[in-house]
């Protein structure tokens, strides 16, 4: 049995979080013995529950000294063979005392500065082919650099009547057309580009009403509201807030829309894909790797939200057949290459070659 440490210093919810959440119960299934270790007031400690084994440090800034030796004590004490860190802050942190055997795995979701955070872990795992290029180019050796990717949860669909109980809590009506978008509100996710192409499109399409749902919470929140009132489509933009479990609101939707100026992977793609929904998103670096455009997915250029919006509406003016071919491709490559058990066992075969190696 391998015994991994996973360490991750952020305050909020977000990719790498909800990585960690699916990635470390799946290790414990498995016969590998998996802790968490997280700050105490992170939002993650509750979501991992009970059942998840973990230790609880501070991880205040990049520079807390007080984290790094409890962190220390941490791998002393529980004798991983694996130390997987998630993000800047918790690889920073985390060094791995010379007398300990463990392995310093640094994954990462993003192109973060590598300077002073990431080159002194032992091998690093990257969740697309452009993230590895990107590591190699930032020093990294290459036969130390790895890629595997992210997946997500296959979930149950969900129940009718739960749906139309959901689209009556939304006052939407049951004819309505809906696309559905969600993340950070930043200006990497490029929410200001939906909202204008959302404004170029009608009112109607198919005869029926067409809303956009928009999930998430962040920085650009105020500005996104006002853009949405002076653009007039205030009344047709409903705004979710932040969902952790944004599955029922997949499956209400239509269409997913990701207008990212930036993204590393897209794990709202994959995500919609677990529920059967076609995906109409920018051709940022992450999305360029998993659609194939016309025949898993529609790709439009970033920051064009007259092209977005002519994309849309020929989507859907094509009609059901169309997309229900789409998202039937999408969910054939998700199986393919973004499956659960494709995922960790990659993850499991690269701690047991790691393992008892000069690294």
């Amino acid at each position: 049995m391998i015994n991994s440490l996973h360490i991750i210093g952020s305050r909020q919810m977000g990719g790498a979080e909800r990585f960690l959440m699916r990635l470390v119960p799946e290790l414990n299934s498995h016969n590998h013995r998996a802790i968490a270790v997280v700050r105490p007031n992170s939002p993650l400690r509750v979501a991992l529950g009970q059942s998840i084994e973990q230790a609880h440090v501070a991880m205040r800034n990049g520079w807390d000294l007080l984290s790094i030796l409890t962190i220390r004590r941490i791998i002393n004490k529980t004798h991983p063979q694996i130390v997987q860190t998630y993000m800047g802050r918790a690889t920073r942190l985390t060094r791995v005392p010379s007398r300990s055997s463990a392995v310093h795995v640094a994954r990462l979701g993003g192109y973060y500065k590598i300077k002073g955070y990431y080159e002194h872990a032992h091998v690093w795992v990257g969740n697309t082919r452009g993230l590895c290029d990107y590591l190699i180019k930032s020093g990294m050796p290459p036969k130390k650099v790895y890629m595997i990717g992210n997946f997500v949860e296959m979930g149950e669909p969900s129940p009718p009547e739960e749906l139309d109980t959901l689209r009556r809590s939304l006052s939407l009506p049951s004819e309505a057309l809906i696309l559905f978008s969600l993340g950070r509100f930043n200006h990497q996710k490029g929410f200001e580009d939906l909202l204008e192409a959302f404004s170029l499109l009608p009112k109607q399409m198919h005869q029926r009403p067409l809303y956009l749902c928009i999930a998430g919470d962040g920085p650009l929140k105020q500005a996104l509201h006002s853009q949405a009132n002076s653009l007039q489509i205030q009344d047709r933009v409903l705004w979710l807030g932040w969902q952790d479990n944004p599955g029922p609101y997949y499956d209400l939707a239509d269409i997913l829309v990701c207008s990212s100026r930036h993204e590393t992977l897209g794990n709202v793609i994959l995500e919609a894909w677990s529920h059967h929904l076609p995906v109409i998103s920018t051709s940022a670096p992450g999305p360029v790797e998993i659609i194939k455009d016309g025949e898993n997915g529609i790709l439009v250029p970033c920051r064009f939200p007259q092209k977005l919006a002519a994309a849309i509406e020929e989507f859907l003016k094509a009609g059901p057949r169309l997309w229900r071919s789409i998202a039937e491709h999408g969910m054939q490559t998700l199986l393919r290459h973004h499956s659960k058990e494709a995922v960790v066992k990659k993850y499991l075969n690269l701690y047991e070659d790691l393992v008892g190696t000069n690294v």
